[in-house]
This record gives structure tokens, sequence and C-alpha cells, in this order.
């Protein structure tokens, strides 16, 4: 991913993805316009990835968090609730 593509967030990455799928099914660009919309495409759809992937890090942390405060035993909860605050 160049510099400027790990500055885009999620959502601007993938309505610019959605754009550049939508020229290319639209057709009508030369082969070489062709080539790099899809070159685009796939630097765009990268960065939707490693969005996508760092939220899963993090639903993934905070659950493993929850369980840890919950002891883990049939849902019992000790002392002051750590694990019912919603992550």
């Amino acid at each position: 991913m160049t510099e400027t593509d790990t500055s885009l967030g999620y959502e601007q990455a993938r309505d610019e993805l959605i754009e550049v799928v939508r020229k290319l099914e639209a057709g009508g660009t030369s082969l070489e316009d062709s080539l790099a919309l899809w070159e685009r495409g796939e630097e765009l759809a990268q960065v939707c990835r490693h969005w996508l992937e760092g939220a899963r890090a993090r639903l993934d942390s905070a659950l493993a968090a929850r369980e840890a405060g919950a002891g883990g035993a049939d849902g019992a909860r000790e002392g002051g609730g750590g694990g019912e605050r919603d992550a």
C-alpha cells in the first residue's frame, strides 16, 4: 500500500472501490485505463481488508478480555462485574 492509501478511512476506500468497479463494469475505457483502474481497485481492496482485519482483532481482544473478566465459569461473575460492561 502507498502512504496515501494508509491514510484512507474504510468508508473512503470502500466508496472509491465502488466507483472503480462501476467504471470497469460500464466498459468503454482503453485497455491501459482499465488496467490502471484494476490496479487501483486492488489497492483499495487491500486498504479495506486492512481496516476489517484491525476491527476483527479489536473485537477478538474485547471478547477475550470480557471472558477473562467473567472468570470463564458458567457465566458467574465475581466482585465488581468487570465483564458486564459493553465493549
